[in-house]
């Protein structure tokens, strides 16, 4: 489902979408990939922690605002 999205939001087909990460492979490599979508991962991660409010770094529990 979320293939089919990408494919209608972005317009592209299967044979664009080839070419794009053949792009996307000769310019990072191999082994640079791996890290980049580890590096995601993490911002998404502490991205959900903070909206949630959760422990931060000094151990500290911070708590969104409530909107009334």
């Amino acid at each position: 489902m979320l293939n089919s999205v990408l494919i209608g939001f972005l317009g592209l087909g299967g044979s664009e979408m080839i070419v794009v990460l053949v792009i996307v492979l000769l310019l990072f490599g191999g082994k640079k990939i791996p890290e980049l979508m580890k590096g995601l991962g993490k911002g998404v991660k502490e991205f959900k922690d903070a909206s949630k409010g959760t422990e931060g770094e000094n151990g500290t529990v911070t708590h969104p605002e409530k909107k009334d």
